[in-house]
């Protein structure tokens, strides 16, 4: 076992951190199929899910930083208990909505995903703050991929679950379940930070000048968030192509079983990243990303007559860069931000992450509409390509992002 895991495996508070904190985050994963079925059969219009899922989603969005500046600030398991019981109460309002409302009114319920989305328990921003301060060095790099590694696998499991419940009951349980999961999962990961000693500010010598300064005045901080915004934008696009490629080909069981094992690949990836390569640095990590997503457009290409087992094959080497890649970007934005405003930078995190999906998610659908898969995945890859360009500038030193800002 490499030192680093070792360190991990001897720090108790990570033993029921880090479980917790994954669990609260299944009716993440769980929830947008849960949705389409609900907002579906409502309404009958696939175009009315996008709007009332993206008025969640930006919801989420708008509040990241705000959430992670409370944390920061105050008690992060007082903010994690009640915005854990808000956002289940209102997931339920939702549903209730779709049972005695007419669906010609369903441009109200766009206002109440909104609100929906502005109290998302910060489970993942405030766990990701934590890390940090549970471990150093390269245990701590390593802590990042094991988590990336940890929500990869429970990608897969959230939808699987969804699925089952809306078989057995409807969609509207499925929610229901998410509501659930929710506000349990926020409450259990507030007790076990409370347990952790970390239910307070992370320090007490912020200075004021410090503490009003915002994080977007740093200009590594921003473009590492554009790393982010671009690394997302990426895994979004594949995972839409490969399922528009399913269903024009006459393949949508294929696709399902490619984008899991997309999620395989990365599980992979990360595992190996612990113990190998644990030098290669973020860049080198998208270049690895861009060559796999590159080679998934030319083998969508539709002159290529390939049998499926190449394609379930190249699902997992493509998927192998997945969770290296997202662990390294989340640890370059833990370098970068102050020790006491952690919360606050993972929160810009969510929101950058959230704002490459908007953005990646129509634009690929237009190049679906009026192109091919094959040409979809290879604007990915291009978007990996200047992702890997910026990231060359965003610099590893800690201290210089600090003394850039305070310049200004």
């Amino acid at each position: 076992m490499p030192s680093s895991l070792r360190v991990l495996a001897q720090e108790p508070r990570l033993r029921l951190l880090l479980p917790l904190n994954l669990l609260g985050r299944v009716q993440m994963t769980a929830l947008p199929v849960a949705m389409s079925f609900l907002i579906a059969g409502w309404t009958g219009a696939y175009s009315v899910v996008g709007v009332i899922t993206g008025g969640m989603a930006a919801g989420q969005a708008f509040a990241g930083p705000l959430r992670g500046r409370l944390a920061d600030r105050g008690s992060p398991a007082k903010l994690l208990i009640t915005t854990g019981w808000a956002y289940g109460v209102l997931l339920l309002a939702i549903v209730l909505v779709t049972l005695v409302v007419p669906s010609r009114l369903w441009p109200l319920s766009v206002v109440l995903s909104f609100v929906t989305g502005l109290t998302l328990p910060p489970v993942s921003q405030l766990g990701r703050a934590l890390w940090p301060r549970l471990v150093q060095g390269e245990a701590k790099d390593a802590l990042y991929t094991v988590e990336a590694v940890g929500y990869q696998a429970i990608s897969v499991g959230g939808p699987l679950l969804s699925s089952f419940v809306i078989v057995l009951g409807g969609a509207g349980w499925a929610v229901a379940l998410c509501a659930v999961m929710a506000t349990g999962g926020a409450i259990g990961f507030a007790l076990a930070v409370r347990r952790a000693g970390f239910d307070g500010p992370p320090s007490a010598s912020t200075s004021s000048a410090e503490d009003k300064r915002s994080l977007l005045r740093s200009p590594a901080f921003v473009r590492a968030l554009v790393v982010s915004m671009g690394l997302m934008a990426t895994l979004f696009a594949v995972d839409l192509s490969v399922i528009a490629w399913g269903r024009q080909t006459g393949h949508p069981t294929l696709a399902g079983a490619i984008v899991a094992l997309l999620a395989l690949g990365s599980v992979v990836g990360g595992l190996a990243m612990t113990y190998v390569a644990r030098k290669m640095g973020l860049p080198m990590r998208l270049l690895a990303l861009t060559a796999v997503v590159g080679l998934l457009a030319l083998l969508l290409t539709p002159s290529f007559d390939l049998p499926v087992w190449v394609f379930l094959v190249a699902a997992v080497i493509v998927g192998i860069p997945y969770a290296p890649a997202l662990a390294a970007g989340n640890a370059r934005i833990g370098e970068l931000a102050p020790p006491a405003r952690m919360a606050e930078a993972f929160g810009w995190l969510a929101t950058a992450s959230t704002l490459g999906a908007a953005i990646a998610l129509p634009v690929t659908g237009a190049l679906l509409d009026h192109t091919s898969p094959a040409v979809a995945v290879a604007v990915a890859a291009a978007t990996t390509a200047v992702t890997t360009v910026v990231a060359f500038t965003v610099p590893t030193s800690p201290k210089k992002p600090a003394e850039e800002a305070a310049k200004l």
